[in-house]
């Protein structure tokens, strides 16, 4: 399927999917599983072509050796831009003050598993993330969507592809293989998109009804104009340093970004994406550690959201937060959000951890919850294009980044829509 028609097609899947969620809500929840089904696809597809990819890239290219300062830069450059998410949020809900004033109830359904996320949140611990990094399995960690496990095991196998020699040529040539028809494999579950997505947004209107727009106004318009601000402060700014038309970048990423926003899950994105910033320039083994390495560090949205998050929960129960306590909240919130990302609704896991351990109520995750949905949509797409910036911003630093191919790329994009 061309990438124009799938757009379209995927629009109109959004409209009909609002439209059928508002009219008819209770046939509408029932179609839910059309969008489970295709984020199954989906999934089954992500493990073998990151692996195949990753190791293809690294022991097809030969360079074990820079793998090292490109894991080391890209790990600093997370660092950054997430240091930046939060600050960004932190402002944000200062000058918005989303909580105050807010008289949307919490249910004692939400409000009981807002206490069990924060008990999850509270159970995990620094060393218990690093062990969690090295798979018992590979064919467990692909089994789980364990994305890191995945790109360590993948790691490590490229390095003994590499120190056989010639012996491993032939195997390193399946994979090869295996990557292109992963690839191939991409574009049949992307015809099943628009369907995903109509039952994944008409589920969701008719679960929340339009009326939750109103309710939630104010907490939302925050949320969404902060994501905005960041994409425009920060990856924006980044996209010129480097040397790339943001807005080529945009159309470029526009099925995996609607992919994303439309399903909320990374992992619905993540093959197109890592297909589509290969042809944009970036080389397969920098594509291939990046981008997963990312949905653990580099999670700018749901980071951004956490933090901005925080003080709405403070904000409801009329609790002040002093900026020298906001700023505490904010280191600990750059080492807790990296640890439990494979976690289902991470970043309400995040929070509820967070505020127990700073003595704050509940009671703002659970309100939250009754708009998780809308919210993660905007914070996924987030973090999808600045994991996919991310791959450029290391392949520019690392001087093998293709201008000449990302050109011809964006070329051949704008004569396929005349």
């Amino acid at each position: 399927m061309k990438s124009s028609r799938l757009t379209t097609y995927i629009f109109i899947a959004l409209i009909l999917g609002i439209i059928c969620g508002w009219l008819a809500p209770d046939f509408s929840v029932k179609l839910a599983p059309l969008a489970t089904i295709f984020l199954n696809m989906v999934k089954m597809i992500v493990a073998p072509l990151l692996f195949a990819t990753l190791v293809v890239g690294i022991a097809g290219h030969g360079d074990i050796k820079d793998l090292g300062k490109i894991g080391i830069k890209t790990l600093i450059y997370f660092e950054i831009v997430t240091t930046i998410a939060l600050a960004i949020g932190l402002f944000i809900a200062n000058v918005f003050q989303p909580g105050a004033g807010f008289n949307v109830s919490a249910s004692a359904h939400n409000m009981s598993q807002a206490t069990e996320m924060a008990t999850i949140g509270a159970s995990q611990s620094f060393s218990h993330f690093i062990v969690n990094l090295f798979p018992t399995s590979i064919f467990k960690a692909m089994a789980d969507g364990n994305l890191l496990q995945i790109v360590i095991f993948a790691v490590f196998f490229a390095v003994a592809i590499c120190s056989v020699g010639t012996k491993a040529k032939p195997f390193l040539e399946i994979l090869n293989s295996l990557s292109e028809i992963m690839f191939k494999f991409t574009e049949y579950v992307m015809m099943f998109a628009p369907v995903g997505i109509f039952g994944a947004i008409a589920a969701t209107v008719g679960e929340n009804g339009l009326g939750v727009l109103a309710s939630y106004a104010k907490v939302l318009f925050s949320v969404y104009f902060a994501l905005a601000v960041f994409l425009i402060l920060v990856i924006f700014i980044v996209c010129k340093i480097v040397g790339i038309s943001f807005r080529a970048l945009l159309q470029v990423l526009k099925d995996p970004a609607l992919l994303a926003f439309s399903t909320a899950s990374s992992e619905a994105a993540l093959p197109k994406a890592m297909e589509l910033m290969e042809k944009f320039g970036v080389p397969k083994n920098i594509v291939g550690f990046v981008m997963p390495t990312g949905y653990t560090f580099n999670l700018d949205g749901s980071t951004l959201y956490l933090s901005l998050a925080v003080l709405f929960s403070a904000q409801i129960v009329g609790i002040d937060l002093p900026l020298a306590q906001q700023l505490t909240i904010m280191l600990a919130l750059m080492i807790t959000s990296k640890g439990i990302a494979a976690v289902p609704r991470v970043a309400l896991i995040v929070l509820a951890g967070t505020l127990s351990s700073f003595n704050i109520p509940l009671v703002g995750v659970a309100i939250l919850l009754g708009i998780d949905q809308i919210l993660d949509m905007g914070r996924t797409t987030v973090n999808l294009i600045g994991n996919c910036v991310a791959t450029v911003v290391i392949a520019r630093w690392e001087n093998v980044f293709d201008y000449a191919k990302m050109h011809k790329f964006v070329k051949s994009l704008k004569h396929s829509k005349i």
